[in-house]
């Protein structure tokens, strides 16, 4: 169970919210958002492990992260299995101001080597945050074992004066992006509703708020800012 009495300090009050709710969603047998919540929980402790002197709460500390770790494991094998099994077709759901659900903990499960080209539809890349928001994304996109060459981002055209800060932004991420040898296409449309994310390794994720699903940052959280509900299927 997650335990309190970690420290004071941000980094410690993160891994106590974001591991408590694991061991919640393992109890309720949502293994696949427990297994997201683990994987930052265990981050975090990593990270207070780090900063920590004593060597008595070292030790404890390493305890608690062997525990979660194997836990995780666990849990791994068995959403593997289920994959193996044919069972294709995974549902992920992001209550409001749950934590511990960042681009990597979602995404980096379904990214590998053979991940070269990319799809993304979402029709709010629009103003500085939700450029922020794909900006990292891509980010994640171009760190090993990817080797991403390709995005497409299919979004909607911003309106007035706003369209010029649209065009700018992307165009800075196209040529950040091209530095990295990774090419940008950016196609506009006006009758785009839909949020979609495909790799091609056969992964789509249906997404209900696209990539725009955090609220304003807050030390050591990463809060969602609406239930929302990935769908995840594989082809």
């Amino acid at each position: 169970m997650a335990e309190s009495g970690l420290g004071p300090d941000p980094e410690s009050a993160a891994a106590v919210t974001v591991l408590k709710r694991a061991v919640e969603l393992d109890s309720e047998s949502r293994y696949a958002q427990a297994l997201v919540c683990y994987q930052e929980g265990i981050d975090l402790l990593l990270q207070v492990l780090k900063g920590t002197k004593d060597c008595t709460k070292k030790c404890n500390l390493r305890k608690k992260i062997s525990n979660y770790m194997d836990r995780a494991e666990n849990i791994k094998k068995y959403l593997d299995q289920e994959k193996e099994d044919g069972k294709y077709h995974k549902q992920i759901k992001i209550e409001e101001n749950a934590t511990g659900f960042s681009y990597e903990s979602l995404f980096q499960e379904y990214l590998n080597e053979t991940v070269t080209e990319v799809w993304i539809e979402d029709p709010y890349i629009r103003q500085t945050h939700q450029l922020y928001n794909f900006l990292r994304f891509c980010e994640m996109l171009i760190k090993r074992p990817c080797k991403v060459k390709t995005i497409h981002l299919l979004t909607s055209l911003d309106k007035g004066s706003e369209k010029q800060q649209q065009s700018r932004g992307l165009k800075e991420i196209k040529e950040s992006l091209s530095n990295h040898g990774v090419l940008l296409e950016v196609e506009y449309s006006s009758s785009i509703h839909d949020r979609e994310i495909r790799f091609n390794n056969g992964w789509m994720i249906k997404i209900g708020r696209g990539l725009d699903y955090f609220k304003k940052p807050q030390v050591g959280h990463n809060f969602m800012s609406k239930y929302i509900t990935l769908f995840l299927y594989n082809f």
